[in-house]
């Protein structure tokens, strides 16, 4: 709860400048990986809370490394400390995830990979934390995309450092512009949540559709600028206040109040530089600057080891020098597309979602950014499996204008078409899921 004393605009500005981008040769790397939990055996029934509350007690026993959490709809989550190098990372996370799972099935739980809950709507199962009653209700000024976000949705968010102050491929500019380029390419490669509640949705990620449709002052990405800093402190003193803390009531914010607001009139009490910290935990933009930067764009993967390929093609691109020069150059005129509509709002992220990579711009850029990925994989010191499997995931999927949505489109398509061979006369097979197939 706060405790330090309000701050000047200008020493809130300073501390942003002093935080959001921590500058030096990129070194580290971090996974954040979501998973839909679901019963064993139906993954169609929702989990019990107190069931659900139960696995968390457990899980909390065992000697992880990474930080384990649960999200507002029950949604599991690892995030893994910051590693050394890409190889460090998987294994730190990969033996994490060799105690959770057999924990999980023991209990007679299941752990999903999808971007978006293709089975049952959202339902809140943390019912007694005051950030998540705040937040629900916040974005149900929006209608129901914001309790769709907190309580459907699952993702691999992959950290990489901000990079050199000094210009060039691995400096901070260039990386900021390259992340929200590089971000829908793979956004449309890692699509993965083209249903909900058993119907496709006309998307290939709809995940990324639900963000769209929350608040656009803290869902939005920062205008793009030359000072990436400067940028992203206006963004967030700019950006309406979600939560007032307090020990005691709700809460909520004066609708309107924005974080500069708040600190000119200091009403309904002064801010400190905790509620600046807390503020910028409520903003969602696809790529967070927290230090380092957390690309947020990539719907959860299925299998057990799907998250390695979106880390492993994403720190080669950003942290390999040679393939972060070819990403750019790549990725750097899908900004004509882009226009001037930050992400995800401008009509190249619209093509991702949607089409993912059947949009022929994207596709030709994930082709040339996954070959860039293959060849820098090794001089990263990846295992050989690593290299493997984002040489298979590229094979399958890739090179074919195909995403792991387009899987389950397919299987989709053909139950529904075995359902209506099995019962003509009751409509065909778009009007009975009521939807356009993408």
């Amino acid at each position: 709860m706060p405790v330090r004393p309000a701050e000047t605009e200008a020493e809130l500005e300073a501390h942003l400048h002093g935080i959001c981008f921590k500058t030096g040769p990129p070194q580290r790397i971090g996974v954040e990986i979501e998973w839909l939990v679901h019963d064993a055996r139906n993954p169609r029934c929702p989990v019990e809370p107190d069931r659900l509350h139960s696995a968390a007690r457990h899980l909390r026993t065992l000697p992880l490394t990474s930080l384990l959490t649960f999200e507002p709809g029950g949604q599991l989550e690892l995030s893994s400390l910051p590693a050394t190098s890409l190889t460090a990372c998987i294994e730190s996370v990969a033996a994490d995830l060799a105690l959770v799972r057999p924990a999980m099935r023991a209990m007679g739980l299941g752990m999903a990979g999808h971007g978006h809950n293709p089975w049952i709507p959202p339902h809140r199962v943390l019912t007694d934390d005051p950030r998540y009653s705040t937040m629900e209700a916040y974005f149900d000024r929006w209608g129901g995309a914001g309790r769709s976000m907190m309580c459907s949705t699952a993702s691999v968010q992959v950290c990489v450092d901000a990079g050199y102050e000094e210009p060039g491929p691995l400096g901070l500019g260039r990386r900021w512009l390259m992340a929200h380029l590089l971000g829908a390419v793979l956004c449309a490669a890692f699509a993965n949540s083209p249903a909900s509640e058993g119907c496709p949705t006309g998307y290939r990620t709809t995940r990324q559709v639900v963000w769209t449709q929350l608040d656009p002052g803290r869902t939005l990405a920062p205008p793009q600028s030359a000072d990436p800093r400067a940028a992203w402190a206006r963004y967030v003193l700019d950006a309406p206040v979600m939560c007032v803390r307090s020990e005691e009531g709700p809460w909520d914010a004066p609708k309107g109040l924005t974080f500069r607001d708040w600190v000119r009139t200091g009403r309904p009490r002064p801010p400190t530089l905790e509620d600046l910290d807390y503020h910028v935990t409520t903003l969602f933009p696809p790529v967070r600057p927290r230090g380092h930067l957390e690309l947020r764009m990539i719907d959860a993967q299925a299998g057990d080891g799907g998250w390695i390929v979106p880390l492993a093609v994403t720190a080669a691109l950003f942290d390999d020098a040679e393939a972060a020069e070819r990403a750019y150059r790549i990725v750097k005129p899908l900004a004509e597309t882009a226009g001037s509509r930050p992400a995800p709002r401008n009509p190249l992220w619209r093509h991702a979602v949607r089409g993912a990579l059947t949009d022929p711009e994207l596709h030709a850029a994930a082709v040339a950014c996954f070959a860039a990925a293959q060849e820098a994989l090794p001089r990263l010191g990846a295992a050989p499996e690593v290299i493997a499997a984002v040489a298979e995931f590229t094979e399958r999927y890739v090179a074919r204008g195909r995403c792991p949505a387009d899987d389950h489109l397919d299987a989709l398509y053909a139950a529904e078409a075995e359902a209506a061979r099995a019962h003509p006369g009751d409509g065909d097979i778009t009007e009975l899921l009521g939807k356009d197939r993408p």
